[in-house]
Order: C-alpha cells, then sequence, then structure tokens
C-alpha cells in the first residue's frame, strides 16, 4: 500500500484488502446536498495534498442554472479542498476498485468556505464547543422506492414487488410490505457494511413503497456525512433492480410525504451529562429553553427544511406530518417531540424537516435554533396535549413566505453566517422563480376552457 492509504478508515481498508485502489472520487456537498466534485486516478490522488474547484459551485441551483453571485459576480475564484481522510469511503456498486473521500472548502488563504453547508454545521458545532457542550443528533431518513420514471408529466407511482403486484400503502411496519422488495434492502445493508457506514434499524413507513432508515445516534458532522453517502448508496441500490428511490418530500399525491426527522440532545463537555436532565431525571431549564428557542426560530429554519416548492405539499393535517411549532412527550401530531427514554437519553425530535433537505443544513438549524434558545433562555410555549392538527399558524405556506421569514430572522442569520444566508436566498429565489414560470396540468385541465 501507498502511504495515503494509510490513513483510511478501516472500512475502507478492508474494503481494498490486497487490490489496488483505481479512482478515488474528491467530493463535496452542494447547497442542495449533491455530491459535486472530481474523479481522478488515486496514484495522482495519493501525489496531491489539495484540490480546487470554483466557489461558483454553491450558485448552482437544482435545476442546473446559475443564481446571481452575492459577492465577486466574475472571476469565480477557486476554492482549495482538503481531504478529511476520516471520511474515506468505498462506492461498492462500481466496476473497479473506488474510494470516496468528503473533502473541507477552504478559500486561498486557509479559511473555511462561510457557504460550504458541511463549514455552516461545523461553525454551529464549534459555537456549542464554546460553552462546553457537545450536541447529540440521531437522524431518521424516509425515502420511497417507486418505479422508474423518465417522463416528468406522468405521475410517480410505487414499484413492482415481488408477488408481481405494485407496492400497497398503509402498511406501516408490515414486514411482508418490506420483503416485498427485500433484494433492494440486502443491497442497501450490502453497500453500508463496505461503507462502514451503521444502520439502527429499517421498517416499511405508511405510504407505497415507503421506507425508514434509522441511523444510531452520534456526532453532527458524522452523521450528516453519512445520510449525505446513504443517499447515495441507497438511489445505486434502487437503480441495481430496476426501480427509483427518491428523497423528494412528497413524490406521490395521496401518500404520505418523506420526514428526515432529528433527534438531539446536548452533553456537558466535562461531566459527559445529558442537559435536559437534572439530578433524579427532572427536566432542566436548558430542556424547555432549548425547546423554546425551536419554537422561536424553526419558523424561520423552516426555508432551510422545506427548500422546495414541492416540499410545502407535505406540510398538511393527518398525513403525519407537523403543521405545527407545539411540543410534547410522545405526542406525533406535535413539530416538536418528546419521544419516551430514560432521563440520560432525553431529546427533542424536531419533526419538521424533509428528506429533501440537505443534511448538513438541516441539522445545522436544529442545532441554530436550539443553541438560541439556551444562550437567550427562551421560554418555550407549555407543552400541548391533544391533537395539533388544528393548528397550523406556525409554518410558512411557500418557498417565497419561508424564505421571507429567514430574511427578517437576524439572530438566527448570525447563527448560521451572513454570508452564507445570503448565498442560500440567492439560490433558492432563482428556483422558486423559476418554478413560478411553469405551467401546471391542474391549470390546463381546469382553467384553459372554463375561465
Amino acid at each position: 500500500m501507498s502511504k495515503w492509504t494509510d490513513q483510511l478508515p478501516d472500512a475502507a481498508r478492508d474494503y481494498i484488502g490486497n487490490r489496488r485502489v483505481d479512482e478515488v472520487e474528491c467530493i463535496i456537498g452542494d447547497i442542495a446536498g449533491v455530491a459535486r466534485g472530481k474523479a481522478m486516478p488515486a496514484a495522482k490522488f495519493g501525489k496531491q495534498t489539495n484540490y480546487f474547484l470554483p466557489n461558483s459551485i454553491f450558485l448552482q441551483t437544482i435545476t442546473g442554472e446559475w443564481a446571481d453571485n452575492p459577492f465577486d459576480a466574475f472571476t469565480e475564484p477557486d476554492m482549495i479542498l482538503e481531504p478529511d481522510w476520516s471520511t474515506a469511503t468505498a462506492a461498492p456498486w462500481t466496476a473497479d476498485t473506488t474510494l470516496q473521500v468528503i473533502h473541507d472548502a477552504k478559500d486561498q488563504e486557509g479559511n473555511l468556505v462561510p457557504f460550504s453547508p458541511r463549514n455552516v454545521l461545523r461553525r454551529i458545532v464549534d459555537l456549542y464547543a464554546a460553552q462546553g457542550w457537545k450536541p447529540v443528533v440521531a437522524p431518521e431518513m424516509e425515502f420511497f422506492l417507486t418505479a422508474r420514471n423518465i417522463d416528468p408529466n406522468q405521475p410517480v407511482i410505487p414499484p413492482m414487488g415481488r408477488s408481481g403486484r405494485r407496492a400497497a400503502g398503509k402498511q406501516a411496519y408490515s414486514l411482508s410490505a418490506i420483503d416485498e422488495y427485500g433484494k433492494v434492502i440486502d443491497d442497501i445493508y450490502d453497500y453500508a457494511e463496505a461503507q462502514g457506514l451503521e444502520i439502527d434499524g429499517i421498517l416499511q413507513e405508511g405510504g407505497a413503497g415507503q421506507i425508514e432508515l434509522n441511523l444510531a445516534h452520534g456526532d453532527p458532522i458524522r452523521l450528516a456525512d453519512e445520510v449525505f453517502f446513504f443517499k447515495r448508496l441507497i438511489r445505486e441500490a434502487a437503480l441495481r433492480h430496476d426501480c427509483f428511490a427518491t428523497f423528494m418530500a412528497k413524490p406521490i399525491a395521496g401518500e404520505p410525504g418523506s420526514a428526515m426527522h432529528i433527534h438531539t440532545s446536548v452533553v456537558d463537555i466535562a461531566t459527559k451529562k445529558n442537559i435536559f436532565a437534572g439530578p433524579k431525571g427532572v427536566e432542566t431549564e436548558a430542556f424547555l429553553n432549548f425547546i423554546g428557542g425551536l419554537q422561536k426560530h424553526l419558523g424561520a429554519a423552516v426555508a432551510l427544511f422545506a427548500p422546495y416548492v414541492n416540499s410545502y405539499r407535505r406540510y398538511v393535517p393527518d398525513f403525519a406530518a407537523p403543521i405545527n411549532l407545539e411540543w410534547g412527550r410522545d405526542n406525533r401530531t406535535t413539530g416538536l417531540r418528546i419521544p419516551i427514554s430514560s432521563s440520560a437519553a432525553r431529546r427533542v425530535e424536531n419533526r419538521l424537516p424533509g428528506m429533501d433537505c440537505n443534511p448538513y443544513l438541516g441539522i445545522a438549524s436544529t442545532l441554530a435554533c436550539g443553541y438560541l434558545g439556551l444562550m437567550n433562555k427562551t421560554q418555550a410555549r407549555p407543552e400541548f396535549s391533544g391533537s395539533a392538527y388544528i393548528d397550523n399558524e406556525d409554518i410558512p405556506a411557500n418557498l417565497g413566505d419561508a424564505l421571507d421569514l429567514l430574511e427578517e430572522d437576524t439572530a438566527l442569520q448570525e447563527v448560521m453566517g451572513v454570508d452564507f444566508c445570503k448565498v442560500y436566498d440567492s439560490v433558492k429565489r432563482n428556483e422558486y422563480k423559476e418554478f413560478l414560470q411553469v405551467i401546471s396540468p391542474w391549470e390546463r385541465e381546469h382553467l384553459l376552457l372554463n375561465v
């Protein structure tokens, strides 16, 4: 083995074994969470210490267009990408021996680029560390397996199962439903093992072909990296069996949407104890302040949790999605749920993020809102009992309104980074403007001859 491979994590070294590495993919997540970067022969990768990409990759929209640059509009200076060796992992679906490595984006003076989503999350984690705190998160991933859809004008439909029937909805927690597409699940397990990624559990969700994959709790940056990797490996596993995997928030009308619920607790670094639990396990003031921060700032953060026009189709009553910022113990109708747990594992589950959000930004903005609550000792509203589906005034109705709320919340912008928020706003307003120029089938059907 050459010297650079000595820095690889054990799972990557096990995957390589006695083989020669053919290719290395140098990747970074953009604003949407799409993997950008370059691939190169492993021999060349081993001789270089950093790589270059223009900073304009963070201004590319989900459609491939370019948003207005709020800073340097013309020169597109190069960023320096440095490999984070702890992220090196296999790309087991490739024909040759390929590794993926997530890179950190720095400017030419060596400073972290403020509008790189991974750097935004690191900024938030560092703010916690400065207070002697360590946040702990556990994301839940929901996604749909669907039949191949190569015509955007046609509705998405469930995949064909091994029985020869389309996957059925309303089969939550059914093991038989999971078995219908067991070969895809088997490949997800195999790919995850090859990449050294831990799966806490897989279950059938309420939608037709909808799956939930849970990850074990841990460090926010590592867990965001894992969600970033999982999205890619799940898509590859599905394609291998002639279907699609989609993380779109609401891909099928009449079916539930897909969320990325985020469980969060905060540990005191010195004592290694959960600051949400006091003597004899009582709920602390910090616990209620964290909830208070979420209630005060999550409305503005919805622009980050729900980044596309489709995202807001998920926020409807009675489809297992939150439409409020109430909190309650073991209450799935509230946007903020306190799961049943021991006091040491006491945590807050943020149920607002959709699975279409960038995992770095979904986790970062959750932590940012909670941080503001802790620092400002924000008081939580009284616990909500009963069904909270009756109240939806907390949640903006569309992407435009959400971006306006984010723009108005200067405290959240300061924590997330003002420069990042400018770039994010530019990208998302470009996407929203482009969507508003599209004439939908509904408009043609009901307005063409009737108005």
